[in-house]
C-alpha cells in the first residue's frame, strides 16, 4: 500500500518545524513550504497526497494557492488551516476545492485524523478512475462474441 505523503504550507517557520517533527515522529513523510509559490514548486517535483495549507500568508495567499493546486493537481487533497478563521474563509476554501478546514492551534491527533480521511478519499477517487480506465480496455462478453462472429 502506498504511504501517505503530505505537505505543510505556512509562513510561520516555528509551526512548520514543530509540526514536521511531530509528523515524522508519528511515521509520516512530510514536506514543508513557507509560501504558496514554494509549495507549487515542490508539488511539481514530488508526489504529495494531502496539503495542509495556511490561509493567511504574504504573497500568494492560501485561497489563491488552493485554486492553483486544484487546477494543476486536481487529485491532491487540501486542508485549509488558519488562526484567523472566519466563516467566509471556510466557505471560500470549500467552494474552491478544499476538503476540510482546521483552526489553529490544532491538536496534532485531530489534524492527523483529517489528513488520513483526506488520503482515504483520494485513494477512493484513484481506485474509481483506475476501474473506469480498466473497463474501457476490457470488452464485455457480448462485444467479444460479436467480434468473433464478424
Amino acid at each position: 500500500m502506498e504511504k501517505l505523503k503530505l505537505m505543510l504550507v505556512d509562513d510561520e517557520e516555528r509551526f512548520l518545524e514543530t509540526t514536521k517533527k511531530l509528523l515524522t515522529k508519528a511515521g509520516y513523510e512530510a514536506l514543508t513550504a513557507s509560501s504558496g509559490e514554494e509549495s507549487l514548486e515542490l508539488l511539481g517535483m514530488h508526489t504529495v497526497h494531502v496539503v495542509v495549507l495556511d490561509v493567511k500568508m504574504p504573497g500568494m495567499d492560501g485561497l489563491e494557492t488552493l485554486k492553483k493546486i486544484k487546477t494543476l493537481y486536481p487529485l491532491t487533497e487540501v486542508i485549509m488551516l488558519t488562526g484567523h478563521a472566519t466563516v467566509e474563509d471556510a466557505v471560500d476554501g470549500m467552494k474552491s476545492g478544499a476538503s476540510d478546514y482546521v483552526m489553529k492551534p490544532c491538536d496534532i491527533n485531530d489534524l492527523l485524523g483529517r489528513v488520513e480521511e483526506a488520503f482515504r478519499r483520494r485513494k477512493g477517487i484513484e481506485e474509481r478512475i483506475s476501474m473506469a480506465q480498466a473497463r474501457s480496455y476490457v470488452k464485455s462478453p457480448r462485444e467479444i462474441l460479436r467480434q468473433k462472429a464478424e
